[in-house]
């Protein structure tokens, strides 16, 4: 269907009430109209879009309370009730009968006449904390590591020779004699579980630089001399956000599941960690009415460990650029 024109003259008004000349502004010509893009903040768009992701941070919320803040606003000593023989293998409602109804006899008393709570919550503080440290040293150590060793073909040569050596060490057999050699504190702990593994992560993300190492803009900022680890920090790095996360999400449950193994096995730390309480607790684990005391420690080692993996995988799916479309 054709248009019908309009004839302004039949308007009556003259053409500076019709028209509006705008005067050219360079400073108005190279504004961006489009909306700014946040990276992060398209992130965590994308990441509370799953309620599933809400859930999660709302347990993990509860646990870090829990963990560090419990534990720093009571009075907890293991050993209070230690000459009391009535206090001890106590369920909830035998505790609470004698202690009186209180948060803290929740899960009953343990072998030594302590609140199971308190000492569980004691225990994940020391145990998450141990996972912390190791997972920011070995991270840390190890993506650096890792973006520099996929640029350099000699520190390739001499890193790959390394991993060889050490990576043919059970990973177990070495904690165990260095916990034996040193002291089994907190610290040597610490030392035990991040002298090697940095090496392992360095190699995976080795293996992800060289994959994109060469793409065009990398080789462009090459042939500008642009230093390696330039281009490994600014081009490389950012690249590999979700490769990070990702790694990090499998890295913290991780060193907790080490930690209540070697524990548990008799290698671990001198503090009553998780992995102490739990193989501390393994004979009450058969025995009727001391059932708290062993499974107390290990729900919760696993609900921290689930929540901290699920929510890293999430995490580390909504740092991906592509799930931003």
């Amino acid at each position: 269907m054709a248009q019908e024109l309009i004839n302004f003259e039949k308007t009556g008004l003259t053409d500076e009430e019709l028209f509006t000349f705008v005067d050219h502004s360079a400073m108005e010509s190279e504004k961006i109209t489009a909306p700014r893009y946040s990276y992060w903040r398209s992130v965590f768009r994308v990441f509370f879009r799953k309620k599933l992701n809400i859930f999660i941070l709302c347990v993990l919320a509860i646990v870090l309370i829990l963990t560090y803040v419990y534990p720093a606003l009571i009075n907890y000593d293991p050993f209070a009730n230690l000459m009391d023989p009535t206090a001890k293998h106590l369920l909830p409602a035998q505790a609470f009968a004698k202690f009186g109804t209180s948060i803290h006899w929740i899960l009953g008393t343990g072998a030594a006449g302590q609140p199971t709570f308190d000492a569980v919550w004691n225990g994940a503080r020391i145990s998450l904390s141990l996972a912390l440290i190791c997972a920011a040293i070995n991270m840390t150590i190890g993506v650096l590591v890792g973006a520099i060793w996929g640029f350099s073909k000699k520190i390739d040569m001499i890193m790959i020779e390394v991993l060889n050596i050490l990576g043919n060490v059970p990973y177990t057999l070495l904690i165990a004699v260095l916990v034996l050699v040193l002291s089994p504190s907190f610290w040597t702990m610490v030392f035990a579980l991040t002298v090697t593994e940095w090496l392992f992560v360095a190699s995976f993300f080795r293996t992800q630089v060289i994959i994109i190492r060469d793409r065009e803009y990398n080789l462009a900022s090459r042939c500008l001399g642009t230093p390696i680890t330039r281009i490994a920090t600014k081009n490389i790095l950012p690249f590999m956000t979700s490769l990070i996360v990702t790694q990090l999400a499998i890295e913290i449950p991780a060193y907790i599941s080490y930690e209540v193994f070697l524990a548990f096995i008799g290698m671990g730390i001198s503090d009553m960690s998780l992995g102490r309480l739990i193989g501390a607790a393994q004979s009450a684990m058969l025995t009727p009415g001391w059932g708290f005391e062993f499974w107390s420690p290990v729900i919760v080692s696993a609900i921290v460990t689930i929540s901290l993996y699920v929510a890293g995988q999430n995490l580390g799916d909504a740092s991906d650029p592509r799930t931003h479309m």
